[in-house]
């Protein structure tokens, strides 16, 4: 073993043989001569803060300069290629060991170019005066002893690029300027600026949030390529503190006018990496896979919304540096391969919440791990802060159990196989723009009208609040008034459902003669829809209607050419139409009980009435509250 003695750290510092300790060389190159190389950087960033910029390893290559990487998956691995110097590389990527907030390392085995294999290990340690101390470390074996100087020579230079950039890096993050590692793209032609231009006119005179509008505009012309090759629309609200709904409603217009491309997005449950992406709904197959996670699995609830830039206005690739798996899985906490008959101690910091613990390539979770709030009080027998750690033998799954937010892990690999222990999030990422939120706004469903689901697909579009209306005797309206009279009174009553429903958040799934279905994401939303119906239609003389709504998951489906839902959920919601009258609202057990919706009775005033609603199939009847609006 040689060492770039020039890059030694200073007494006091970890050197390369104490990381090495902690992080020894694989198999089977632990016994191959290598060069070390290691940087050790002090940067006025706390170690929470330089993280993010450390672990997102393909904007920091972009940044030192390192060329773009190509990357495919297959058999379980991911193979990269790039060229370095001139000369092509080629090498397959043994899954990222980290974990988050403290290190990360992987091993690339080259199969083309000057190397066999490349060791890399970043890590971060608290320098005790609120910075941070990063090391850097590399170790290649050569694939002839001659190109050692040349490699010397190479990695010196990365080691100058992030010695550069890190300050820089630091200073940014100071100032609180966003995106210190975006680099900004070539002016746009006259004509995709003109394009522009026209666009965001047309998207203002809609009467579209202008503050919204003009975000959009510039994020499309200024914005990084890494950043605009998948934008979401959640991430960009709260980077940009704008309303969540007036936002949505600007990236569909801009959508519909050829500013941006809609994508929907399958998305492995596990690295939560986007397996596939097509432009329509109906495109997206009912199965899928991911290569790296070694697994299969349906795509019903594993579909997010994104946007890009359309490229009309901008021809951009998503262009990577690095796999930089622990910034594209940010759920995942710690993720450590063991050999059979190892074992390792881990320490992790988390914010409180539900976490699961898994093996990679097995479907069925090995545990859950409950982090609460640090009471205080230092109890000595808490698990991971002074007590014993949670332990975690692939033998012996370790169920549920509960850990401070500095919490200690013992895991052992008793196995006959190689293992890789997962500690990750275990609820759903809250920036992802899920099917149900566009399937039941209004605007998306007038817009994209064209937008159905493959025939085979059942896509889960979680909880949704599903109201139902109909008219109280509409045959002996018919016959009073005659079919025309009848049918203009139909059609206007049905302009008002429709506009009362969108107004509100909402939006109309289908209608069943004289009836009306609507979907809510929010189910105080629905409540305010079904009274402002009936305040609406309250005069005894003209048409009266009765309203019912109930909270629960649904599935949407193709049907006759249509995007309908489906599931217990609508069903209880029509069978509660048989317990409601002219002007009266009916909610189900599970809409009361949806946070505000209690709340916003009370504060309306509303004399509820406890009604048992017997259906089919049920062994109990079913509770529900009704009230007279009108």
């Amino acid at each position: 073993m040689s060492a770039d003695s020039a890059r030694l750290p200073a007494p006091g510092r970890l050197s390369v043989q104490d990381l090495l300790r902690e992080h020894p060389w694989p198999n089977p190159h632990a016994r191959d001569r290598h060069l070390d190389f290691l940087w050790v950087i002090d940067v006025a960033l706390p170690p929470e803060d330089l993280w993010p910029l450390i672990s997102d390893m393909s904007r920091m290559n972009r940044a030192v300069g390192n060329p773009e990487m190509k990357f495919s998956e297959k058999d379980g691995l991911r193979y990269g290629s790039a060229r370095y110097g001139g000369v092509f590389h080629a090498w397959h990527e043994v899954p990222w060991d980290w974990v988050a907030g403290r290190w990360f390392s992987f091993l690339r085995v080259f199969s083309k170019g000057a190397m066999k294999a490349l060791w890399t290990i970043n890590r971060i340690e608290p320098d005790g005066a609120g910075g941070s101390r990063f090391y850097l470390y590399f170790g290649a074996v050569p694939r002839w002893p001659l190109l050692a100087p040349i490699m010397r020579i190479n990695f010196a230079a990365i080691g100058r690029g992030y010695r550069k950039v890190l300050p820089e890096l630091a200073a940014a993050a100071r100032a609180a300027k966003a995106a210190a590692l975006s680099v900004p793209p070539p002016a746009l032609g006259p004509q995709a600026e003109e394009r522009l231009r026209t666009i965001g006119e047309q998207l203002r005179e809609k009467g579209l949030d202008a503050a919204s509008v003009d975000k959009v505009v510039e994020l499309v012309k200024t914005g990084d390529e890494l950043d605009v090759c998948r934008i979401q629309v959640r991430e960009r609200a709260r980077a940009w503190s704008i309303d969540e709904d007036a936002l949505l409603r600007v990236f569909l217009h801009a959508t519909r006018a050829g500013l941006l491309e809609l994508a929907w997005d399958v998305v492995c449950p596990h690295c939560r990496g986007v397996r596939d992406t097509e432009t329509r709904l109906g495109d997206v197959s009912a199965q899928s896979e991911c290569e790296v996670c070694a697994i299969q699995f349906g795509t019903a609830d594993a579909v997010e919304v994104s946007f890009r830039v359309h490229p009309s206005i901008r021809q951009v690739e998503q262009r990577l540096y690095c796999s930089a798996e622990p910034s594209t899985k940010t759920h995942i906490r710690v993720q450590r391969a063991l050999q059979p008959g190892g074992g390792t101690a881990i320490e992790v910091d988390l914010a409180p919440g539900r976490y699961r613990l898994r093996n990679r390539g097995q479907e069925a979770p090995a545990g859950f791990l409950d982090v609460m709030e640090r009471s205080g009080r230092g109890e000595p027998g808490a698990p991971g802060e002074g007590g014993e750690p949670v332990s975690w033998r692939a033998s012996a799954p370790p169920g549920e159990q509960a850990a401070p937010p500095h919490a200690a892990l013992s895991l052992v690999n008793d196995s006959s196989e190689p293992r890789t222990f997962i500690l990750e999030q275990a609820t759903p990422s809250d920036l992802a723009l899920r099917p149900g939120r566009l399937l039941s706004h209004q605007e998306f469903r007038d817009l994209f009208s064209e937008e159905f689901l493959g025939a085979d697909v059942r896509l889960a579009v979680g909880e949704q609040t599903i109201l139902f209306t109909d008219i109280v005797g509409s045959t002996a309206m018919y016959a009073e008034k005659g079919d025309p009279d009848a049918f203009v009174a139909v059609r206007h009553h049905f302009t008002e459902v429709f506009g009362t429903i969108a107004r509100h958040r909402g939006a109309v799934v289908k209608t069943i003669g004289d009836a009306a279905m609507g979907a809510f994401m929010d189910p105080v939303d629905a409540v305010r829809a079904a009274v402002a119906i009936q305040t609406y239609f309250a005069d005894p003389s003209g048409l009266r209607l009765r309203v019912s709504l109930n909270t629960g998951n649904c599935i949407a489906v193709k049907l006759n050419a249509n995007l309908d839902y489906f599931g217990h959920a609508v069903n209880l919601a029509a069978k509660l139409q048989n317990v409601v009258e002219a002007g009266q609202v009916v909610v189900s057990a599970s809409t009361y009980a949806a946070p505000g919706v209690a709340a916003h009775l009370t504060e309306r005033g509303a004399e509820l009435e406890e009604v048992s609603v017997p259906v089919k199939g049920l062994k109990a009847p079913v509770l529900a509250r009704r009230w007279n609006v009108s």
